[in-house]
C-alpha cells in the first residue's frame, strides 16, 4: 500500500493505507523502540481455550487463546505485562507455573523434568485445554533448571 512518513527529533512514524501504524520513539541515548497497536477485535472460535494468567502483582487476566497461539501472544494482544524477550523458548524471560490444565511447549528448551514440576514458558506453550498459569520470577525457574541440569 501506500505509506507515508512523518519525522520529527524524537519520533519516526509510518503510516499505511490500511490503517497500519508504526511509531518508533528514540529518547536520546536509547534504541528506537516500536510500538504496534493490537489486533483489531476478533470473534473467538468453538477451539479457542480459556487461560487465566496471574500476574505479578497477583492480577488474574483472562484470556481466550486460539489454536495455534501461544498464551503469550494472546496475553499481549489482551494487554497484559507479561514479561518477554526473545519469543522462542530459549531466553527463560517468560517463566509460569501452570496451575491447573495442560500446555503443549514442545517448542521450548525446558527439561522435561522441569516441565514436569509445572514450569512452562509463555511464549512457546499453546494451551491444550483450559488453564490457570501464574507468572513467575525469572530467578525461580533460572534455579529449578538449574538444579536440574547438575543431576
Amino acid at each position: 500500500g501506500e505509506t507515508s512518513h512523518v519525522a520529527s527529533a524524537s519520533t519516526y512514524v509510518t503510516m499505511r493505507a490500511q490503517a497500519t501504524c508504526t511509531v518508533r520513539f528514540r529518547p536520546p541515548g536509547r534504541l528506537a523502540r516500536t510500538i504496534r497497536p493490537s489486533r483489531p477485535l476478533r470473534s473467538v472460535s468453538s477451539k479457542a481455550k480459556k487461560v487465566e494468567i496471574e500476574d505479578l502483582e497477583g492480577t488474574v487476566h483472562v484470556v481466550q487463546v486460539e489454536e495455534g497461539e501461544t498464551i503469550l501472544e494472546a496475553a499481549l494482544d489482551a494487554g497484559v505485562d507479561a514479561p518477554h524477550d526473545c519469543k522462542m523458548g530459549v531466553c527463560m524471560t517468560c517463566p509460569s507455573r501452570l496451575v491447573s490444565g495442560k500446555v503443549d511447549q514442545s517448542a521450548g528448551m525446558l527439561s522435561e523434568d522441569v516441565i514436569a514440576q509445572g514450569y512452562a514458558l509463555l511464549c512457546v506453550s499453546s494451551p491444550e485445554t483450559d488453564c490457570r498459569v501464574k507468572i513467575i520470577e525469572e530467578e525461580e525457574l533460572l534455579n529449578v533448571q538449574l538444579v536440574a541440569g547438575e543431576m
